[in-house]
């Protein structure tokens, strides 16, 4: 590849979901060189980013996308040598956590070992080119599960409730034996739940938000959700694409926790996003028993001390703020399908029950 010496080139895993869409902003906005790992289909999956692939001056100059896979370790050793990375950030995954009791092993194979794939490629390319480079792997407040303590700090031991939360665990441990054993830059941000619009809509968070748009604007009648009284520690998740940068940044790698430091129920979350259109969450949500999980994860409280301490970070949106950010971009949204729908347009979305 040819690049200059100086210029800092990262390669997202991951990069058309969430965070990845927001990291790549955050590193385009930083001067990066951005390549993206995306799964082929037979439709197209960017929308959270085709902003900033759609623009001249960033796709093909400093924005690429990459077709593989997390599963094919042979894509990743050949992407990994064609970019010639100096930071790796591993975001991809099957990263629902009720799916994943549906697709155990799918789960297992990319969110577990498919982090060892990737960094078995990041290794191989560090031994042969002798060029220095940073690995980040996304791991989970799931790894948790029935806590064995509040808060859950970076030394409290994981107890996982779900196939998604085991691989997650495996990802985590074989990226901490990486480091130990062959002396890769490579560290963890164990993230609490972090939400945005741009959340896909089958999370509870989004499927709230999305719902309430619908219900305000008369494109819906209920909701349908499963266990209210569930309690997780959210934030904004670009906070927290931040601090996984800041994470790389650091002289030598560690791991961390990213979170709020508060916790807050599922009913709550519905409360006040229903409030945001002036209405009572309980007129409208029902329970249905397919949304309960076979094990469940009662309770998620983060400590972000250290995080606080050694790397200066601090989430700058408040519980209240993402519940307002969420709403307001999903009544837009909701708005316009009314308007596409009243023009005599066909509009698709999913059911009150998907």
């Amino acid at each position: 590849m040819d690049a200059t010496m100086n210029q800092k080139r990262a390669l997202i895993t991951g990069i058309t979901g969430q965070d990845g869409s927001y990291l790549a902003g955050l590193l385009l906005n930083k001067g990066y060189d951005v390549h993206g790992l995306v799964r082929r289909s037979s439709s197209f999956n960017t929308g959270r980013i085709d902003a900033i692939y759609q623009d001249p001056h960033l796709a093909g100059v400093r924005l690429h996308l990459h077709y593989a896979d997390l599963t094919d370790a042979n894509s990743l050793s050949r992407l990994v040598r064609q970019i010639e990375p100096t930071e790796v950030y591993n975001l991809g995954a099957q990263s629902h956590v009720r799916v994943s009791f549906d697709q155990p092993i799918y789960t297992a194979d990319a969110s577990g070992v498919g982090a060892l794939k990737l960094l078995e490629a990041v290794r191989d390319y560090r031994d042969h080119s002798g060029a220095p480079v940073r690995y980040y792997q996304a791991s989970s407040s799931e790894m948790f599960g029935k806590v064995v303590e509040v808060p859950q700090t970076e030394k409290t031991p994981f107890y996982p409730r779900s196939p998604y939360g085991v691989a997650k665990v495996y990802a985590h441990w074989i990226t901490v034996n990486y480091r130990e054993s062959y002396g890769l830059h490579a560290s963890c941000g164990i993230l609490f739940n972090h939400e945005s619009p741009r959340r896909g809509e089958t999370f509870v968070t989004r499927k709230i938000t999305r719902a309430v748009g619908r219900i305000h604007c008369g494109l819906q009648k209920k909701l349908y959700l499963g266990n209210l009284h569930a309690k997780r520690d959210w934030g904004f998740a670009g906070d927290y694409v931040e601090m996984m940068w800041r994470m790389l940044q650091q002289d030598q790698p560690d791991d961390y926790v990213v979170a709020t430091g508060e916790t807050h129920e599922v009913r709550e979350f519905c409360e006040k996003a229903f409030a945001r259109v002036g209405l009572d969450w309980r007129d409208f949500v029902e329970i249905d028993p397919r949304y309960l999980r076979p094990a469940e994860v009662d309770l998620l409280l983060g400590d972000p001390t250290k995080a606080k301490q050694k790397l200066g970070w601090e989430p700058t949106v408040t519980f209240d703020e993402l519940v307002a950010m969420m709403v307001d971009a999903d009544l837009e949204l909701a708005q316009r399908e009314k308007t596409l729908l009243d023009a005599g347009h066909s509009v698709t979305f999913k059911t009150s029950r998907d």
